[in-house]
């Protein structure tokens, strides 16, 4: 890390960190915009069946939070931190033109998918490094920058899961990925007219000079990153099994960390390791999000908002999943001020606490919607249960999500911070492939007529909900039950 003297003002600070949260902000415009169509894209232009968008969508979600690995790596050693999420962004941007530009094939598809993943791997982990670096030191402020990092990703979001899936029915598949495109445009532009204010902030490779060989080494390997992955979205018989051994290679890697680690870092290790596993363990429920429940909206969710016998708006399938940032947006400040407030009384929460907390809001949402299942009367529910439902959901993922990052940041040694952050992707990739094998516990079959009655379909999804309102309440008692072994942990870390 860079002399943190350099960055030792409250204003310096501040600035830097204005600069990341732009870029951040238009870095998941552009994926979440993407997000909210592409399933419906393998489903509706391509013609795939439930189970293989599903799977396919749980593979590329897999890859793209497990390249962070390398793309951690190469900011700790290799091109820095502040670089490498700048190449990110322009990487990205790349791979949602190809999108807006693929002539429908399969082929086309994996590559553009290949090349998202590689960019993402550039840029998710050496972004939030950025923000560890600039609050290093100062605990007290990383649960609010990392919620108002949480915040900024929510933003972009929000107008891009509205916008999107609005292009996409007026103008086209290709206009709707263009504009994910043009996003990471603005965000990189915003990088470069106040990369001042970073002058001073990355990890040591950023004030070094960078070799010609090593950086046509790096290209070289991106290339052949991005072939690896079209190749594996192409080999369903392979998906699973890349997923699982990537999963086992972190946890391997974990134990090695562990036992390298000196005793005074080890229960801080501990601590990490177990709310990762959690953190993991709400993507499996977020993955529902993109998966079952956007084809729960598409066939068993009304999508005219009425009050009484008034017309508000209307809402696509895609657009539902809008809902997510807007909750997450509205309950931001309020969460703020309530770390706030809890902290001049000098009440100490605790991550751990609020996970606990996320996940009874996670039972709440699952349990909203089946009950709006099992209660409903006619095949399609009410479009104001996915508004009510989101609520809950959206505040758990700011409870947990949001602050899984903080716990990197508090419990691990710096020098191996951003390597961490690669892991953490990695697990939550893992987790999003489990989800859509979750979710197809509720597909359906496309190719049987029979199989796609509206009042057949609506049982499906009731059973799936039920089942995951279940798991989240066992999972939110057994966390429960753990508290008093990580407030043991951390009062060793203490000391």
């Amino acid at each position: 890390m860079h002399d943190p003297d350099a960055i030792s003002s409250r204003t310096d600070r501040s600035a830097a960190f204005g600069v990341v949260l732009a870029m951040e902000t238009w870095e998941r415009f552009g994926f979440y915009g993407m997000q909210a169509i592409l399933l419906l894209y393998m489903v509706q232009k391509l013609g795939l069946r439930d189970t293989q968008a599903n799977m396919l969508w749980g593979s590329f979600s897999a890859l793209t939070y497990a390249a962070p690995v390398v793309g951690g790596w190469l900011g700790d050693r290799v091109t820095g931190s502040r670089r490498t999420m700048v190449a990110g962004g322009i990487v990205l941007a790349v791979g949602y033109l190809l999108l807006g530009e693929m002539g429908g094939s399969a082929r086309a598809l994996y590559l553009a998918m290949g090349v998202i993943v590689v960019g993402n791997g550039l840029f998710k982990p050496n972004s939030c490094n950025m923000v560890n670096i600039i609050y290093r030191g100062q605990d007290e402020k990383l649960d609010v920058a990392f919620t108002l990092y949480y915040m900024a990703i929510n933003v972009g979001s929000t107008f891009s899961l509205f916008l999107t899936p609005w292009l996409q029915q007026a103008y086209g598949w290709g206009a709707a990925f263009v504009s994910c495109a043009a996003g990471l445009g603005l965000g990189t532009g915003c990088y470069f007219l106040r990369r001042a204010r970073l002058v001073h902030i990355g990890t040591d490779p950023d004030f070094r000079p960078v070799p010609v060989w090593r950086v046509l080494a790096v290209v070289v390997g991106m290339g052949a990153a991005v072939e690896l992955a079209a190749r594996v979205f192409a080999s369903t018989s392979i998906q699973g099994g890349l997923v699982v051994v990537s999963g086992i290679l972190i946890l391997l890697a974990w134990v090695m960390v562990y036992r390298r680690a000196a005793a005074a870092e080890r229960p801080g290790l501990k601590i990490m390791y177990l709310l990762t596993f959690e953190v993991a363990l709400y993507f499996v429920f977020y993955q529902q999000m993109v998966t079952s429940l956007t084809l729960f909206a598409l066939r068993n969710v009304g999508k005219d908002f009425m009050l009484g016998s008034m017309h508000l708006f209307s809402l696509s399938a895609g657009q539902f999943q809008g809902f997510n940032p807007l909750w997450i947006m509205s309950g931001t400040p309020m969460l703020v001020a309530a770390y706030a407030a809890l902290g001049r009384r000098h009440i100490n929460m605790g991550i751990a606490v609020k996970f606990i907390i996320g996940f009874g809001c996670v039972t709440l949402s699952f349990l909203i919607w089946w009950g709006s299942v099992a209660l409903s009367a006619s095949p399609l529910v009410s479009p104001w249960v996915m508004l009510v439902g989101y609520g809950p959901l959206s505040l758990g993922e700011l409870m947990i999500s949001g602050l899984g990052l903080a716990a990197i940041a508090r419990y691990v040694p710096a020098r191996i911070s951003a390597f961490m952050v690669g892991c953490y992707y990695v697990l939550i990739g893992f987790a999003m492939y489990v989800g859509s094998l979750v979710a197809n516990m509720a597909a359906v079959d496309t190719s049987a007529p029979a199989s796609m009655d509206a009042a057949r379909t609506l049982g499906i999804y009731g059973d799936l909900f039920r089942s995951l309102t279940g798991l989240a309440a066992l999972a939110t008692l057994v966390f429960a039950l753990l508290l008093p072994l990580v407030r043991r942990w951390e009062r060793q870390q203490a000391y």
